[in-house]
């Protein structure tokens, strides 16, 4: 089983439901479709701002093995990229979650990254 973890835009989660980024979960679409038949957790779904060290590292106790940032984290969040870094650090980074990856031609692609420290077996 894959646990994941949705990072959405600290503003936007003041006005949103989160529904974009949950049906795609649920229906395995989108940025999600990527896992197929592989069952998946949801185990942490916060805004990317405050402490990101600090929700890094309850993710890492919770042991998370992907971290997807939301759709309007990568259109909206100038500190996309180094949310995005800091979270592959030790997670596989899905740098959105509904939608197209490259925002429908309008925006910047979605970044794809694998984590530097991934998890060793004792810590599965």
């Amino acid at each position: 089983m894959k646990k994941v973890a949705i990072l959405v835009n600290e503003d936007t989660m003041q006005r949103c439901s989160c529904g974009g980024c949950l049906r795609a979960l649920f229906e395995k679409k989108d940025s999600f479709a990527r896992y197929g038949d592989e069952e998946l957790e949801l185990v942490g779904m916060t805004h990317s701002g405050g402490d990101l060290a600090k929700k890094i590292e309850t993710l890492r106790k919770k042991g998370v093995d992907v971290v997807h940032l939301s759709t309007c984290t990568k259109s909206k969040n100038e500190n996309y990229e180094a949310i995005a870094d800091a979270c592959a650090e030790y997670f596989d980074v899905v740098g959105y979650t509904h939608g197209s990856p490259d925002g429908k031609g309008k925006g910047k692609m979605a970044v794809e990254l694998s984590a530097r420290h991934p998890k060793t077996t004792e810590e599965s």
